[in-house]
């Protein structure tokens, strides 16, 4: 690989560990290139879809010429495994706070879960987290709910593809789920708590797959002092 090379464009794809945000990881990726390529200051480098920071998995980087590649690669299906525990909450619907509104989940079936699941897939209305990036008035609303202020979050239309390879060890629930551009799964998490009438939240959400890209061909070496690379 040579600057020339990357300059005229290449596709890293990163599995990023957990408590990374996605930011960090490309400004690794950033500054080791530059250094070990000499790259210009105005070298384009920039990820096709963000990570939260609680979750690991399929980060694409776009390098050079092919950061032009990243709106088409955004809009592309995702797919994601996904661990969830019902019977409990948390405000950010995921691990960063702590748990709260405990609720017994005795009465819940297998036969439920599978139905409310069911539910989900399709079309669907959904309002992103309080603890997201989403701007409202001009300011990301992880920073006002941080500060203690009241967000409202407006809901937008998302598609499910599909909720497959279902298992069920209460009170957490796991699966796989194809969707479309913009669906937070924390928000699904969520939803599907609320439908149950237990409440839920996401313990755990790994990105497998974006459009043909997929996370077997992802490595953390790059992270860690060394990478490899996909040439499109």
């Amino acid at each position: 690989m040579t600057a020339e090379e990357l300059q005229s464009g290449y596709v890293f794809l990163l599995d990023k560990p957990l408590d990374w945000t996605s930011f960090q990881a490309v400004n690794k990726m950033k500054y080791k290139l530059k250094r070990e390529f000499n790259l210009p200051k105005k070298f384009k480098i920039g990820h096709a879809g963000t990570l939260d920071p609680r979750a690991t998995g399929l980060l694409i980087v776009c390098c050079g010429k092919f950061t032009k590649k990243i709106p088409e690669i955004q809009d592309a299906p995702k797919e994601y495994w996904t661990e969830i525990k019902i019977g409990v909450q948390t405000e950010s619907y995921d691990t960063e706070k702590p748990e709260i509104l405990h609720q017994d989940i005795a009465p819940v079936t297998e036969a439920q879960v599978l139905e409310v699941l069911n539910k989900f897939v399709g079309e669907i209305e959904q309002k992103p987290p309080v603890y997201s990036a989403i701007k409202v008035d001009g300011q990301r609303a992880y920073n006002l709910a941080r500060a203690g202020e009241e967000v409202e979050m407006k809901s937008r239309k998302t598609t499910i593809f599909y909720i497959q390879d279902v298992k069920i060890d209460f009170p957490l629930v796991s699966f796989t789920v194809g969707c479309s551009k913009g669906t937070y799964i924390r928000s699904l998490a969520h939803d599907i708590g609320q439908e149950l009438g237990v409440g839920a939240y996401l313990t755990q959400l790994r990105r497998t797959k974006i459009g043909d890209y997929t996370i077997e061909n992802a490595t953390t070496e790059f992270l860690n002092n060394e990478y490899r690379f996909e040439n499109l």
